[in-house]
Parts: C-alpha cells; sequence; structure tokens
C-alpha cells in the first residue's frame, strides 16, 4: 500500500514537514529553511513523534552543517556544528530517537572530518536521507510481525497518535493495526482522544479515515470501562523511549491504560523500531519526563477551558512497569518477558545493520563506504545486513 500523505520530506534544498497543529481541519507544509526553524518545529509539535523528530533531526544537522559551512572553517566549522547539535537534542528530552540520530549524525561528520566542506556536506545529506528510508523500512517490518499478535475480528484501543505522521512512513503501533487491516483480519479501532493535545483526536482519527479502517473515537476515561467489559482484545501503542529492563516511557496516559489490562487480562503491546530502545538507561526511573506549559492544559484552541490563574501539572509521558506489558514489537521480533535479558540479547548477540547500494553499485554502512568482503566478515560474526537502495537527492 503507498502511503496517502507524507510527514516530512526534504527537497529543493529545505525541509517540507506536514505542520500537525493545523490537523484535520487544514493541511499545510511548514518550510525548515535552517536548524532553527528544525529545533522550533520539534519544540512547538509541527512534528511529534520519535521517529519522525528523529529523521527531522537529522536533517536539522545537515542544515546546521550547511550553515556553519558560510560562516566558518577549520576546527570553527565543527565546534559550532557541535554546539547546534546540543541545541536540537534540548528541543525534547524525552525521545530517544532524537539523540540517535545526532550521534548518527555526529559519526558521519567523524568519519567524514577530513574531507572537503562539500564532500562533507554531501555524506551528511546522503546521511539523514538513510535515516529517514531506514524508518520507513523498520516501520514496514515491525508491522508485518507485529500484525500476527491481532486476532480475527479484533478490537484494539490505541494510545496517542502513532500513524505515518509520527514517523518517516507507514507507522509503529498504528502500522501494525494498518498491516492487519489490509491483511483483512478485519480489525476495529478505538483511539482515545489523547489530552492534553489530543493527538488521537485529531491525527489518529484523521490517519484512520484516510486509510478506510473501522473505527471510533472515545474520550480517555472511556478506555477503562471498554477493556473492563471486554469489548477490546488488545491495546497496542508505540514508545517515546524503552528503558533496558524493558520500562515503556510513552504518551501520559498509557500507564493507566497499562495497569487496567493487568487487571482484566488484555493484552498490552507496545511497538517500536530498536533504535527507540536506549540500552544506557537501566530502568524507566531513569528517563528525563518533558513538562509541557500549562496553556496546553488551560486551552483548546486558544480558547480557555479552565480558569487562567489556575496551577497545572503537565507532563507529557509517563512510564509503564515492565510487569505491565506484554510484549514489545519490533523490526528486530516481538520481545517478550524477561524483557532485560531479551534486550541484553538484542544488543549483544545479534546487531542489525543497514546498507546502502548507490546506483553504481557502491556500498554504505552509516554513511562510511563499505566493501562486500566487509560486509561478509560481519554476517560471519553474527551480525544481520539488510540492503537498502540509496536515494540520492539534491542539495
Amino acid at each position: 500500500m503507498q502511503e496517502k500523505f507524507k510527514s516530512l520530506v526534504f527537497e529543493e534544498g529545505v525541509l517540507k514537514l506536514l505542520d500537525q497543529r493545523l490537523l484535520p481541519n487544514r493541511e499545510e507544509l511548514f518550510i525548515c529553511r535552517n536548524c532553527r526553524d528544525v529545533i522550533d518545529a520539534v519544540r512547538d509539535m509541527v512534528v511529534r513523534g520519535a521517529p519522525a523528530i528523529g529523521a527531522s533531526a537529522a536533517y536539522g544537522y545537515y542544515l546546521a552543517a550547511r550553515e556553519c559551512a558560510e560562516d566558518h572553517t577549520g576546527e570553527a566549522f565543527f565546534s559550532g556544528l557541535a554546539e547546534t547539535s546540543r541545541d536540537l537534542e534540548r528541543a525534547r528530552p524525552t525521545a530517544v530517537n532524537l539523540r540517535w540520530a545526532l550521534q548518527r549524525m555526529e559519526r558521519c561528520t567523524e568519519a567524514h572530518r577530513q574531507l572537503p566542506i562539500q564532500k562533507l556536506l554531501e555524506a551528511l545529506l546522503a546521511e539523514a536521507h538513510a535515516v529517514t528510508d531506514e524508518d520507513i523500512e523498520t516501520n514496514r517490518k515491525l508491522s508485518r510481525i507485529g500484525a500476527e499478535v491481532i486476532p480475527e475480528n479484533a478490537a484494539v484501543l490505541t494510545h496517542c497518535n502513532t500513524g505515518a505522521l509520527a514517523t518517516a512512513g507507514w507507522g509503529t503501533a498504528l502500522g501494525v493495526i494498518k498491516e492487519a487491516h489490509y491483511s483483512g483480519k478485519q480489525v476495529f479501532v478505538y483511539a482515545d482522544e489523547t489530552r492534553p493535545r489530543l493527538q488521537g483526536a485529531r491525527l489518529t482519527a484523521w490517519e484512520l479515515i484516510q486509510e478506510g479502517i473501522p473505527s471510533k473515537l472515545i474520550a480517555d476515561s472511556t478506555a477503562a470501562a471498554l477493556i473492563r467489559d471486554r469489548v477490546i482484545d488488545c491495546v497496542i501503542l508505540g514508545a517515546d523511549r524503552v528503558a533496558a529492563n524493558g520500562d515503556v516511557c510513552n504518551k501520559i496516559g498509557t500507564f493507566m491504560l497499562a495497569v487496567v489490562c493487568s487487571r482484566y487480562n488484555v493484552p498490552f503491546y507496545s511497538a517500536c523500531p530498536v533504535s527507540t530502545i536506549d540500552f544506557d538507561t537501566p530502568t524507566g526511573e531513569d528517563i528525563p519526563i518533558e513538562q509541557r506549559d500549562a496553556e496546553e492544559l488551560l486551552q483548546i484552541e486558544g480558547t480557555y477551558i479552565a480558569p487562567p490563574s489556575m496551577e497545572v501539572y503537565n507532563p507529557a509521558f509517563d512510564v509503564t512497569p515492565h510487569e505491565l506489558v506484554t510484549g514489545i514489537i519490533t523490526e528486530a521480533g516481538i520481545l517478550r518477558p524477561p524483557f532485560a535479558q531479551a534486550i541484553a540479547e538484542l544488543k549483544n548477540d545479534r546487531e542489525t545493520v543497514i546498507v546502502h547500494k548507490d546506483e553504481k553499485g557502491n556500498l554504505y554502512l552509516k554513511g562510511i563506504p563499505v566493501t562486500e568482503d566487509e560486509l561478509r566478515r560481519l554476517e560471519e560474526q553474527g551480525t544481520r545486513v539488510i540492503m537498502l537502495p540509496r536515494v540520492f537527492k539534491g542539495l
């Protein structure tokens, strides 16, 4: 199935983002001509969803490098780029894909440090394209894997937005649901409205209608009764960060769904790419939780729904303990308890790498040229190599 829209695309030297603040009423593009535009877009949730933020950050890093190249040379270029990368990372601290994408771009910079600046810029842009292309392929794969957990004629509850809008394409949890739908499983979706930003009402409902998937929108407070009354067969939602022990940090409201599912024995799944797993964070207690502006809770589209002077507690995310999670759906398979062991094995025993081949047959691993012999040695060591065509786009 081809996507009916794109959440982000880099063309004509700029990053074009579908402005998610305006959906479903208007479909407009937000144009990022420089890194500051990308930072503002991430912070103000023009673009949101961990994978989409990661892909946008990769392009933001490239735009920062292009800007630095106009004003600096030598070490001043690299120090200026490093400073801007730190600014990008601070835009939204919880979603680990942001940091992951920036670290990948930094590794690409280091690998091409001795090249002329123009060649370095070409390598960085190619790497940003690779981050985007790989995310789409990853989402397709995890969706095919995850669809197996959805029974025939199932009623599935989801929270927030985890579709093509939240990624570079296709989606994670909503991608799993789409895969089940298109495979003929006759699924029905209940979508939480997801206060306070209403990502479920504004974005997931919009995507479900775009895809023609039978569905209903519900208030967040309705979900527990539906789970108790056996209306819901399973809950599938995304993740902004998964700790090394399997604790899942996701949109606020996720934890209470997991508690109710545990009470009534309803399967509870998180779907995310491996890049969302933070192998260096031991537990969910170590994940920083972003605090959002009070106005998000006090207002809806500029109209106050509560007294303006009321104090507000508005965390963007909560952490679900791994004991409440049935499985974590990834492109490497479905992780099941004990999660600490499954995640450690994923990290240590079976690394997956994406290799791109350009139109001339040249091979690239994380933006760095490699040979077939080098890839063969990786496979002999147990690394799984996935080959994808590399799409080169103009500067």
